[in-house]
């Protein structure tokens, strides 16, 4: 008792013991990162870092070499700038589910930054993320996403779709227009609370204009522009993608102000309209993220997302059916057996058609439609795997990987159905499918895709036989991508012969 009574009565020693504690954890903690380094790469060339090792049209591809020579998880240096890589089914899902606080940020490149001022769903972050993302989900669920009453959506949609083929009169065409028409229809109608005639002339702007900056922003003077931004205005193309995404959001803020006008509180007939009723709710709080800036992009958005991904995934469908056309026929004579000629398919066939949702699921599999994922950023310093990563750090879940992963999949390089099905024919869900990313960030509109894959590709594979023109064989067919931020198939032709 007489030591610790003399211990708290010399204050200086306290003082000492205090500093020493303090030290003494600073210590520790810089043994630890000091051990902890970041992941290793390929050593970095000045000013160019490792771009000498990427090819910039087809980065998944040198991407996927390194991942075997690196492993799962390595650094590439783009520019200045560093990138920790993730790589393969398990790493990945450790990272985005496992650990889904010490990735859950967006990575803003520079050309995302310059549309999406960390507005919106896809390129925010913190609670401005947290609240459209919330009242997105909501608003679309409330719309019918993921149930029974968007399938009426889906199947409206599909009868002018197939009307539109049968006028080709089995004649060789190019789908892409038709189909991005049907798709950007369907999300429309959730949006705005109406559709669009496919010869419409703003209707088709705005599915060029997404078209086009889909394109463009995977273009490698694009990527160039994100790694040294100070080469902007030699490089030029950003400010294409800037105007393209101006002039969209030029039409939604018409529509925007059209809906204000007519606003009806009993009378909610889209997403901009929930969204309005949802800024006047609002407007009397100090701060809100229900502004105009935030409406915009949220919408641009959606209908970018609603669009280009399922009607990408459609039409590497058509091409896959013509290329091995014995698949597209035991996906018709399943359609046949379950569904009554000229009885539009309802997504509850699913669950009976095993073949025809193993090739669907191939499809996206194959078709490995965003290869890169959207990356994301580590919000504080992170331990991983024993590696250090610092705050700030942008990491690339790399899809490709998953998606065409050794240990997950039977044939990973080959289109394959078997890759879901088991020996007895029945339909194998397989955790490493995640065409929609995982977690927190996985796709907010997933639901709907899924719904609108099986309606569009049944029914079109129910009333067409997709063919070759004449004098092109199946050897001819072009199963490389085209250059963009999405691997869009090079365009083809088709000739829709129909079967009934």
């Amino acid at each position: 008792m007489a030591f610790i009574a003399y211990f708290l009565a010399r204050a200086d020693v306290l003082v000492y013991f205090s500093v020493f504690i303090v030290l003494f954890i600073f210590w520790i903690n810089g043994i630890k990162k000091s051990t902890a380094k970041m992941p290793p790469g390929p050593m970095p060339l000045p000013v160019i870092g490792n771009l000498h090792l990427v090819d910039l049209e087809r980065p998944h591809e040198s991407l996927m070499q390194l991942s075997e020579k690196y492993g799962e998880i390595f650094t590439l240096h783009f520019g200045h700038k560093k990138k920790v890589i993730l790589a393969g089914y398990e790493i990945i899902k450790e990272a985005l589910v496992t650990q889904a606080d010490d990735f859950g940020e967006r990575a803003i490149a520079p050309i995302f930054e310059v549309f999406s001022h960390g507005l919106g769903i896809t390129f925010s972050n913190g609670e401005a993320w947290k609240s459209m993302r919330r009242f997105t989900v909501s608003t679309l669920r409330d719309f019918g996403m993921g149930k029974k009453s968007v399938e009426g959506r889906v199947q409206d949609e599909l009868m002018p779709l197939i009307e539109s083929f049968k006028s080709h009169n089995a004649k060789p065409f190019n789908t892409h227009m038709l189909i991005n028409s049907a798709v950007s229809n369907v999300i429309c109608s959730i949006i705005f609370g109406k559709r669009f005639e496919y010869d419409d002339p703003t209707f088709q702007k705005l599915i060029n204009l997404l078209d086009e900056s889909i394109k463009l922003v995977g273009t490698p003077k694009v990527m160039l522009y994100n790694y040294y931004p100070f080469l902007g205005s030699l490089l030029g193309l950003h400010k294409k993608v800037k105007q393209n995404i101006q002039d969209l959001k030029s039409f939604i803020s018409q529509c925007s102000m059209k809906r204000r006008l007519d606003l009806d509180a009993n009378d909610i007939t889209g997403y901009i309209d929930a969204y309005l009723l949802k800024q006047e709710q609002e407007s009397s709080k100090a701060e809100t993220y229900f502004n105009e800036n935030n409406l915009l992009t949220c919408v641009r958005d959606i209908f970018s997302a609603g669009t280009e991904t399922t009607a990408t995934t459609i039409h590497w469908g058509i091409l896959l059916m013509m290329k091995y056309p014995e698949i597209q026929k035991k996906v018709q004579d399943e359609i046949k057996t379950h569904i009554k000629p000229r009885q539009l398919p309802t997504f509850e066939d699913r669950k009976k058609m095993p073949y025809t949702d193993a090739v669907i699921h191939e499809i996206q599999r194959f078709g490995n439609i965003l290869p890169l994922n959207l990356s994301r950023s580590t919000p504080n310093d992170v331990y991983f795997r024993g590696y250090f990563i610092p705050k700030g750090t942008e990491v690339m879940p790399f899809l490709t990987s998953i998606l065409y992963d050794k240990t997950q999949w039977k044939t990973p390089y080959d289109f394959n159905p078997n890759n879901f099905l088991d020996e007895d024919g029945k339909f194998v869900r397989n955790d490493a499918f995640m065409p929609f990313s995982v977690g927190k960030r996985a796709c907010a509109g997933q639901s709907l895709a899924k719904m609108e894959l099986f309606l569009f590709f049944t029914g079109l594979l129910q009333a067409f036989t997709f063919c070759l023109p004449p004098g092109v064989s199946r050897d001819d067919l072009n199963l490389k991508p085209d250059v963009g931020f999405l691997l869009v198939p090079a365009p083809y032709m088709t000739c829709a012969k129909p079967n009934y």
